[in-house]
């Protein structure tokens, strides 16, 4: 479904009477979906060192400056690319580490993530996939985007037991024991997630 101009009527078989949203902060990317909340698709990546730590992003959001959470490297999956090579492109952006698809395993977790970002709920079907990087894997900046740069505060390598004892949010909320499943290799099952927030 491509965006609707502000206040044109969504397609049929959207409840009666609605309306799209007014224009977004969010980018063209994201589309009203049919359940009337700000969508697209997602590719995040849980990315390990030797020590199975995962690296997480800091964000927060311009309209809530008081609340921030962890989560992991991740975004949205451009026009014309599969999961894999919309994750690889995501890391590379948001860390300096250069991965190509054959160093992602999976994706080895579904799930469709609703979120409150730029005053929107939002949602977000996002395919995560596992890369194990060395220890020496220097992070940048330089790729972020001017929203990046006005909403993500600190990248930093965590542990399972430091996640299960962080007191922000941390995304998708089941992250520390997927740290511990994955750690020491992917066993080949899909992880269903289902809906939940962040």
């Amino acid at each position: 479904m491509s965006a609707q101009p502000p206040g044109t009527p969504l397609p049929a078989g959207s409840p009666e009477g609605r309306t799209s949203p007014p224009a977004s902060r969010l980018g063209p990317e994201w589309v009203v979906g049919a359940d009337g909340l700000r969508f697209r698709r997602g590719a995040r990546v849980i990315l390990l060192d030797p020590d199975g730590r995962v690296l997480l992003v800091r964000g927060h959001d311009v309209d809530q400056p008081g609340r921030s959470w962890w989560f992991t490297v991740g975004g949205g999956i451009d026009a014309g690319e599969d999961a894999a090579a919309a994750a690889v492109r995501e890391v590379r952006e948001e860390t300096g580490i250069v991965l190509t698809v054959a160093d992602l395993e999976g994706p080895v977790v579904r799930r469709s993530a609703v979120f409150d970002f730029y005053a929107e709920t939002c949602r977000q079907d996002e395919e995560i996939f596992v890369a194990r990087v060395g220890p020496t894997a220097a992070l940048t900046r330089d790729g972020w985007t001017a929203v990046e740069h006005e909403t993500l505060d600190e990248m930093r390598w965590w542990s399972a037991d430091e996640l299960d004892a962080v007191t922000i949010e941390v995304f998708p909320a089941e992250l520390a024991e997927l740290v511990r499943a994955f750690a020491p290799g992917w066993d080949g099952v899909v992880r269903d997630l289902g809906e939940g927030r962040g």
